[in-house]
């Protein structure tokens, strides 16, 4: 008796939970507007991205002068995207099977659509807000630089923001990609410190104003940061002149 009354309670509160998840994400959802409806859709597309990714290589290669050193770097990177979006795309959403509200039965019908886009079937939980955030917090903790970490934060939550404004992810689909995100960054990150305990005792740690306390010179840190805001403001000249 009480663990038929336990299992009602628990979902009759699952049943509330993906109401709100539901509201919110309509409140949320497209606009009016086709310049926005564009800059969205720029942001959203992966290759947009590509010259952020190869200014945080370039970062990388600029302030080690040992390949194994890179490709160890790079290689955590690879990681952070296997366990966050790999994991995701393969085993979770298969296994959850929770409908995207492009498709989903309620509020499919009511989700706004742009250029006829609406994913898969599954999006639980965003492939985007994890990726992107596992990348972001990995870079956090390896560079250290106020500027690069607040840019790389705002370039997650950017493209989380793409995929409730496209309504192909709840808010509950990006809140718990963001929580795996961070989770996959900050391992990925302790095992990077892990496995090179050796290096850091031969001192590459700086005190001085040059660098930051990951040991990276802040100017090479200015440069994703600038390519970001080229992105987007690439991202509003494109929208305007469509």
């Amino acid at each position: 008796m009480v663990n038929s009354a336990l299992l009602l309670a628990s979902e009759g509160f699952l049943d509330w939970l993906q109401n709100v998840d539901r509201a919110a994400l309509l409140a949320v959802n497209g606009s009016d507007s086709l310049f926005l409806d564009s800059v969205v859709h720029v942001l959203t597309t992966a290759i947009t991205w590509l010259p952020l990714y190869l200014s945080l290589f370039y970062l990388v290669v600029k302030n080690h002068n040992s390949l194994q050193r890179i490709g160890l770097i790079v290689g955590c990177a690879g990681l952070c995207i296997l366990f966050a979006g790999a994991v995701d795309d393969l085993i979770v959403k298969p296994t959850v099977a929770r409908w995207r509200p492009t498709h989903d039965p309620v509020i499919g019908t009511l989700v706004d659509v742009v250029n006829g886009y609406r994913g898969g079937k599954y999006g639980f939980f965003s492939a985007h807000a994890c990726n992107t955030f596992s990348i972001a917090i990995f870079f956090c903790w390896l560079v250290r630089s106020w500027a690069l970490s607040f840019t790389l934060i705002i370039w997650s939550l950017t493209n989380c923001w793409t995929r409730l404004y496209l309504g192909v992810h709840f808010p509950g689909d990006i809140l718990v990609g963001l929580t795996w995100g961070f989770i996959v960054g900050t391992s990925v990150y302790f095992l990077y410190r892990r496995l090179t305990r050796h290096w850091r005792a031969e001192g590459r740690r700086y005190i001085t104003t040059e660098y930051t306390a990951g040991g990276f010179e802040r100017p090479t840190c200015e440069i994703p940061v600038a390519v970001f805001y080229f992105t987007v403001i690439f991202a509003l000249l494109k929208a305007t002149y469509q």
